[in-house]
């Protein structure tokens, strides 16, 4: 099992960027995929992006592609979500799940999660 805590939310507007952060409190995540999810109001948890245990992305969600950037610190303790060009469809709860082995897109297959970071973005 691992902590994770997730940070860097915040209310943006339409355009903006924001960048996410997703650490494992007290060990580093170099044993560990890490995926982001988010969850918008009223709907289900839905995969945004994965990076490997090297730090090499794996996967985007279509919606985010091109848009979001999900990367991993040298030190591997920290995983990011940079998000650019943000619209208020990502307006969402947006976490981050981590483990030994890539689970797939879906969020019911990971046990480790953090507690969630609200990213609301305005029209």
């Amino acid at each position: 099992q691992v902590e994770l805590v997730e940070s860097g939310g915040g209310v943006v507007q339409t355009g903006d960027t924001l960048t996410l952060s997703c650490s494992a409190s007290g060990r580093t995540l170099e044993q560990y995929i890490t995926v982001w999810f988010r969850q918008p109001p009223g709907k289900e948890r839905e995969f945004v992006a994965v990076i490997n245990r090297g730090g090499v992305p794996i996967s985007y969600a279509e919606s985010v592609r091109g848009r979001f950037t999900v990367s991993k610190d040298v030190d591997k303790k920290t995983v990011y979500l940079q998000m650019n060009n943000l619209k208020p469809d990502d307006t969402a709860v947006y976490y981050c799940a981590a483990e030994t082995t890539y689970q797939g897109p879906f969020p019911g297959r990971y046990t480790n999660w953090g507690q969630g970071t609200q990213v609301t973005v305005s029209s």
